[in-house]
């Protein structure tokens, strides 16, 4: 199925790097067309001249909630019937408990990962309910079910985009949409980096001495998910390297 994606239009968010850059070029190689959508220009840039007049370089800023209904409803003619939405960009800042927590970061961890994807997702829902197809597949992540002291936040926003795609699946059946929410383990990206406030040294520690998750291998879940028959749907699907697993109860033993 190598032109599996070939007439098809999607959306990606985060794609100036890790799992967005990877399913762009999927899609582009798979025959489809993508609006890239990012903060960095140069690198959305970089990425069109990577590969060509499928993709469509789309600067915006996530947080922005006005901008992101604009955006949407300003895409160019051939790229406006969006049918698949990748809704990856988002964010983990610091990993410091709750209590020593920075309210700056945790508003933008929730304006990132919870409204950005609310807010795209009532843009582009409407047209593919009414052309009577789509595929919506929402980034969530294993901290969305398995607790880790300092992941109060971001794994309560990932929670959040699990729960919210199984209620857009119950919302759609019937329609030609499906909704699928992908929850990935420890992946080496930029996410890391991010994390620690770019402190490369620190976000490689995150995987000393063992092999994480790759972009690749992140984009090939996606792609997957969109090759299946249409009347397949991927409810949620979950991935850890083989070096991860569940973490055991935590008990503070008093002294």
């Amino acid at each position: 199925m190598t032109n599996w994606a070939e007439g098809r239009i999607a959306l990606v968010t985060g794609a100036t790097s890790g799992f967005g850059d990877a399913v762009a070029r999927q899609v582009v190689a798979a025959g489809g067309r993508v609006i890239a959508v990012g903060r960095r220009e140069d690198r959305l840039h970089a990425l069109r001249d990577d590969l060509g007049d499928r993709l469509h370089p789309l600067v915006l800023d996530l947080t922005d909630r006005d901008a992101i209904g604009a955006a949407v409803a300003g895409l160019p003619a051939d790229f406006d019937e969006i049918d698949i939405l990748f809704n990856n960009a988002g964010l983990a800042l610091g990993l410091t408990s709750a209590q020593e927590g920075r309210i700056a970061q945790w508003r933008e961890m929730i304006a990132t990962n919870v409204t950005a994807v609310t807010e795209l997702v009532h843009a582009v829902l409407p047209g593919m309910v009414a052309r009577g197809r789509g595929d919506i597949v929402n980034m969530s992540s294993v901290a969305a079910t398995y607790p880790y002291p300092g992941g109060n936040i971001y794994g309560a926003t990932k929670a959040f985009v699990r729960q919210f795609s199984l209620n857009l699946r119950a919302d759609v059946v019937g329609t030609g949409v499906r909704v699928t929410s992908v929850e990935p383990g420890m992946c080496d990206t930029e996410f890391s980096t991010v994390r620690f406030d770019g402190d490369k040294g620190a976000a490689d520690k995150v995987y000393a001495n063992m092999t994480p998750l790759s972009a690749d291998d992140i984009a090939n879940a996606v792609t997957w998910i969109l090759q299946q028959p249409r009347h397949v749907n991927i409810n949620a699907i979950e991935l850890m390297p083989m070096q991860q697993a569940f973490g055991p109860f935590a008990v503070k033993r008093d002294d």
